[in-house]
């Protein structure tokens, strides 16, 4: 099975990919490919496609066209649930010590990195970086 895991504007901003990777990397995940990217707005709003009825998606698409972010293609059993715990809860504040956002998040909006909620969804999310993986 396999996930993606994004890190987003804040963080590469803020130069901490080298760390976001380092701990992935720590934990013992299989990054079978990464890529650096820069999202058009058509490309996150259909990135963000579920969210489109939400009052936050335009804050959402503005934020992600904002910079570059990096692309992980992450393979292993239970990948899905172990990354999702493994980054934290989406606001920082309530994330548990030592995940992805609270170490570099720094709010609802502005945490850090993404992963893919469901294998579904990974595999839908994965096409935006990766034709292979």
């Amino acid at each position: 099975m396999k996930t993606l895991l994004m890190i987003k504007p804040d963080a590469v901003k803020k130069k901490v990919v080298g760390k976001i990777i380092s701990m992935v990397e720590e934990r013992g995940f299989d990054i079978k490919d990464m890529r650096m990217k820069r999202f058009t707005r058509e490309e996150a709003e259909r990135f963000y496609e579920v969210h489109r009825n939400r009052p936050f998606f335009e804050e959402l698409v503005r934020f992600i066209t904002s910079g570059p972010v990096v692309g992980l293609c992450l393979e292993g059993d239970d990948i899905v649930e172990r990354v999702r715990k493994f980054i934290g809860a989406t606001d920082p504040s309530k994330a548990e010590p030592c995940t992805v956002r609270a170490l570099y998040g720094t709010d609802i909006s502005h945490n850090a990195v993404h992963a893919s909620d469901s294998a579904e969804n990974a595999e839908r999310e994965l096409k935006f970086f990766f034709e292979n993986c």
